[in-house]
């Protein structure tokens, strides 16, 4: 069980439905950095568009 995040009424919750609004709650954490990202030239690419 982690802790998730309402994007809508921002309150941390344990749940997948956020208690308040019914909304999806979601992962706050940031995906883990790996110096050796395969991919990373390509989601910075995507990021700029």
């Amino acid at each position: 069980m982690k802790m998730r995040k309402c994007p809508s009424c921002e309150i941390y919750t344990f749940k997948e439905l956020c208690p308040r609004c019914n909304q999806k709650s979601i992962n706050p954490n940031p995906p883990p950095f790996s110096p050796e990202d395969r991919y990373g030239k390509y989601r910075r690419m995507v990021s700029k568009i």
